[in-house]
């Protein structure tokens, strides 16, 4: 009984910093609706913060004053990430507010590297609170009976602002309609100014307080940001009670969980939010989320058409190009261009469901690693040649997009995406921790083409035709009366409906569709590696097929393709150098701000505008 309740006490003392954390992303969506991925980097800043204010702070009353100057620090860094990064763009899409918090935090992160170095900074003890208390036996922590009763009086004192105070009726206003704060006078701006330093500071506060328990490192911001998240979406977007539920849940599950299923920790709090979420839609205290202001990805000014003769002809002669590289490239770059078409392919199917579907998923690389572990495990245990092998990833892909769309589809907004990246994670659990069939951490490795195919330049040639050929066929079905359906359901699913068309049954459709393609993608990396590891399924691989689609526009059929060939090119190049995630972040936030369109689209109004330019003058 000893042994329960200490366990149940330490749960509740980490559920103290994760709170904190998490309620103030939670503040934040519920007024700006902006779902803010750099609210990690606020709490690690806190921690770092924190740390430096305790060397020149000593004693007691030296260390609660750090934790709340860090609060307060790290406060001001989020009105100027706010200011400078996010007002531009609060009518925008929320993809484009996601890219744009992406690019702060690869900003923040190499700040802290320039700052405060590579090395793990382990966090003083709270003076005052350094020993232990005995209950039935077992220990506890003195500092973790402190956070278990400092964290209801925050809690508290968040809940007087909200509901007490004039302050709190603006922001429980503007949560509601914001439209009708503005009506009456209220500057929106400043609001959402002040509501942002709150939760920025109280992100901080939580990565300050933690420090006793654990220190300060440069992976923080990337270790919480999921639990954060899952908080957030459990307890339902907005709601401060729920996302105080939800961290006691997380929290306690998580240290009962390392002591009973210590197989179960990697994923727990993703079943938990699964379930949730198949019960209860926007989460035990949410309300339905529209999805954003404008769309998950803004309204498209004009409808996809086909490729026009000349566009036809430029890239038929890139193409030619491409199938002379052998002849006059290097091996180099042949390796080079096949990774570069494997995810320009992976790319284009998640543009296919983001573009032209609507559908902002956070887990599509369960479908790019799901259809490589197909093809990889194939060939090790039934030494299956290639060609079938790599025939059978996208079936593998398809039957998870089956299953997972299903699941998902019946969600609209931030609840879709965080559902199919709880499915990722689940299927990423699975291959991690299955070693003795999937490898685990060591991947599956000796993976290669048959003896035909086993040479570069032929697969080359394997991976343009296949590539190119999936790239196309996504093409295809936009422009097919199934396309058109599926944007029908984008852009007015009751009007849809009442036309006859079933938007759930052709969005599910177009996710299973999304899912194969990504496993033909998946299928040939394997083989083109030689080797697959659990990494490939991760949501940074996720992450990084939605920064793809964004930079190269995810209102035009090409975005995908294009921004994949520009992202594999730039970052070969940045990645030379020391501080490169700091220049990528401030090219993703600034095409976020001055290139809304990406690419191709900034290519498209740059060429419309000199056509006006240079036409003769009284031509209409």
């Amino acid at each position: 009984m000893g042994l329960f309740i200490a366990q149940l006490l330490t749960g509740l003392a980490n559920a103290g910093a994760l709170f904190m954390v998490a309620s103030g992303l939670s503040l934040i969506f519920g007024v700006t609706r902006i779902v803010n991925f750099a609210h990690g980097s606020f709490y690690m800043l806190g921690a770092f913060v924190g740390y430096s204010l305790l060397q020149i702070l000593p004693g007691m009353v030296g260390f609660w004053v750090a934790m709340l100057l860090a609060a307060i620090v790290v406060g001001v860094i989020g009105v100027v990430v706010e200011l400078l990064v996010l007002r531009p763009i609060y009518r925008a899409p929320e993809l484009f507010q996601l890219v744009a918090t992406f690019g702060v935090i690869l900003v923040i992160q190499d700040l802290a590297l320039m700052i405060w170095g590579a090395e793990d900074m382990l966090g003083p003890r709270a003076p005052g609170l350094k020993g232990v208390i005995r209950i039935m036996g077992e220990p506890v922590p003195t500092y973790d009976i402190a956070l278990i009763v400092i964290t209801p009086f925050v809690a508290l004192a968040l809940w007087y602002l909200i509901t007490k105070t004039r302050v709190g009726i603006l922001v429980r206003a503007a949560t509601q309609d914001r439209e009708m704060v503005s009506a009456l006078g209220v500057n929106q701006t400043w609001l959402f100014t002040g509501v942002f330093f709150l939760g920025a500071a109280l992100a901080g506060l939580g990565g300050a307080i933690q420090l006793p328990k654990g220190g300060a490192d440069l992976m923080m911001d990337f270790n919480i940001l999921a639990s954060i998240f899952v908080v957030v979406v459990i307890g339902g977007m907005g709601s401060l009670p729920g996302a105080y539920l939800a961290a006691v849940l997380i929290s306690v599950l998580n240290v009962f969980g390392v002591t009973y299923i210590p197989q179960s920790t990697l994923v727990l709090m993703f079943v938990v939010m699964a379930v949730v979420l198949m019960i209860r839609p926007y989460g035990l205290f949410g309300r339905e989320e529209v999805a954003g202001e404008h769309g998950q990805v803004g309204e498209v000014e004009r409808p996809f058409k086909p490729a026009g003769l000349n566009a036809r002809l430029m890239v038929a002669a890139f193409l030619f190009v491409l199938a002379l590289v052998p002849f006059y490239g290097s091996t180099f770059s042949m390796v080079l261009i096949t990774d570069v078409v494997i995810f320009c392919l992976f790319a284009a199917s998640l543009h296919f469901i983001l573009g032209v579907g609507g559908l902002v998923s956070f887990g599509h690389a369960a479908f790019f690693g799901g259809g490589a572990y197909v093809a990889a495990l194939i060939v090790t245990y039934s030494e299956t040649p290639m060609e079938f092998a790599l025939m059978l990833a996208p079936v593998g892909a398809a039957m998870a997009a089956v299953i997972i769309g299903w699941l998902c589809i019946r969600l609209t907004g931030v609840y879709f995406a965080m559902l199919t990246m709880a499915f990722a994670q689940l299927l990423w659990s699975l291959v991690y921790q299955w070693g003795a069939f999937t490898g685990g951490d060591d991947g599956l490795v000796n993976i290669w083409p048959s003896d035909w195919l086993n040479d570069t330049t032929v697969y080359y040639y394997l991976t343009l035709i296949v590539g190119v050929g999936g790239i196309l066929l996504l093409r295809h079905a936009a422009h097919s009366p199934f396309g058109y359906g599926l944007r029908a359901a984008r852009d007015s699913a009751r009007q849809a409906e009442a036309m006859g068309i079933h938007t759930k049954r052709v969005q599910w459709a177009a996710f299973t569709f999304a899912g194969a393609m990504a496993g033909v993608a998946g299928g040939l990396f394997v083989f083109s590696k030689g080797s697959i590891f659990p990494s490939e399924l991760e949501i940074a691989r996720s992450f990084d097929a939605l920064i793809v689609v964004f930079l190269g526009g995810v209102k035009t059929l090409s975005g995908g393709v294009v921004g994949g060939a520009a992202l594999e090119t730039v970052k070969d190049f940045l990645t030379r150098f020391e501080y490169w995630r700091m220049a990528l972040g401030l090219l993703i936030i600034g095409v976020v701000i001055l290139a809304p369109e990406g690419i191709v689209g900034s290519l498209r109004k740059a060429r419309e505008s000199f056509g006006r330019i240079n036409r003769p003058e009284g031509e209409v």
